[in-house]
């Protein structure tokens, strides 16, 4: 069981990003700790430290439930696509660790996602 992202464009051969729930987890951790902030410390994900108390255009991902939740739209995607690609493109060289190829990989796979849904303006499904 898990969960994909993808454009709600009723292309079935457009891209999507998936993770298991724990895989999801674990990559949300990569993009808070480049925003100068531990996940495990949040409210939600067993911390108590409030959302109120950081500030990321990338809260919409990452304090998203994994169940449920509302879609992103367009307006979010675009918000959120530079910080995610300037996060990718900061990692990119330090690309030896298994781990982080992986999160580099779908990093750059929800990056093409939130493209193709900001250039057909459609939402980002997360599902």
């Amino acid at each position: 069981m898990g969960l994909m992202l993808y454009p709600a464009d009723s292309d079935v051969t457009s891209p999507d990003v998936e993770w298991s729930y724990s895989g999801f987890a674990e990559f949300r951790r990569w993009p808070a700790q480049a925003e100068g902030f531990d996940l495990d410390e949040m409210y939600g994900f067993g911390g108590d430290l409030p959302w109120s108390s950081v500030t990321t255009v990338l809260e919409p991902l990452l304090d998203h439930p994994d169940d449920g939740g509302p879609d992103f739209t367009p307006a979010q995607c675009a918000a959120m696509l530079p910080r995610l690609e300037a996060i990718v493109d900061k990692r990119q060289s330090d690309g030896s660790d298994p781990l982080l190829r992986r999160h580099l990989t779908d990093a750059r796979r929800l990056v093409v996602v939130m493209r193709l849904c900001l250039d057909k303006d459609v939402e980002l499904y997360f599902g």
